[in-house]
């Protein structure tokens, strides 16, 4: 009676993931994560020396890999590092998507190029990554990286809120068509430091002593905790989870000040 009870594994060993976005940032540390739970990890993004070093990282964590830049905005692109993958591994279990676009513009500033580069690399980029990914996965989990900007509305950042919530609401729709083969997920992150955001976040910043300040957790997250929601979404034990939008953000966007 006792195996009925039993939980699947929260781990990703032995299935085949691919990162897109995932050579920094909060992508960097779910695919390294990934590799050192025994998976074999694909970290793609467009610049071809980050590709490589974080190949070797991977390697060095035991996953197999092949190097590939991959550019969300074209679909030609993604399709080819799909079609690598499929003849290297033979098939992907776990897509995840993190590339990300920002523009600190406020909203009567923000151009149109700003505003269809963003959306574009946010939000039609998960579309398509999930579509082309979708079309080769007989069964598996897709992990969008979403935000915690649509509940907070930051300002100055109009263009990143509004992809954002274009993902969360994409997830949810892709999850309903793609079930039960394909779970799809997001998560939303709350205050992370990363390259992208280490001058207004970073240690020493008026802003994180802010964030220390309201924060119930008392600081911003590592980046090994964003990654360890994404190792539970992507693995068995989270068979019967899809369409959801997980909020991993120590509370600090539901705090009332």
């Amino acid at each position: 009676m006792a195996d009925e009870y039993a939980h699947r594994p929260v781990t990703v060993a032995g299935k085949t993931a691919v990162v897109i976005g995932g050579t920094s940032g909060i992508g960097e540390a779910i695919a390294l994560s990934f590799a050192s739970e025994g998976a074999d990890v694909v970290a793609t993004s467009r610049t071809e020396e980050k590709v490589a070093a974080t190949a070797e990282r991977l390697r060095e964590l035991g996953a197999a890999t092949i190097e590939a830049t991959t550019d969300v905005t074209s679909r030609a692109s993604i399709d080819g590092t799909r079609d690598r993958v499929i003849e290297e591994f033979g098939s992907v279990d776990v897509l995840v998507t993190s590339a990300s676009a920002v523009a600190r513009t406020a909203v009567d500033e923000t151009t149109e190029e700003e505003w269809r580069h963003v959306l574009d690399v946010q939000l039609t980029g998960v579309y398509r990554a999930t579509q082309s990914f979708a079309a080769v996965m007989d069964e598996g989990s897709i992990v969008h990286v979403s935000s915690l900007a649509p509940q907070l509305a930051i300002a100055n950042l109009s263009t990143y809120t509004a992809a954002k919530g274009g993902v969360d609401a994409y997830t949810r729709a892709a999850a309903k068509e793609l079930a039960p083969e394909i779970r799809v997920n997001a998560i939303a992150p709350g205050y992370v430091v990363t390259p992208q955001n280490v001058d207004l976040i970073g240690e020493g910043t008026e802003a994180r002593e802010r964030i220390r300040r309201r924060c119930p957790m008392g600081d911003v997250a590592d980046r090994s905790e964003i990654a360890g929601a994404a190792v539970y979404l992507a693995s068995d034990a989270a068979s019967y989870t899809t369409g959801e939008v997980v909020t991993v953000d120590g509370l600090f966007g539901r705090s009332v000040f």
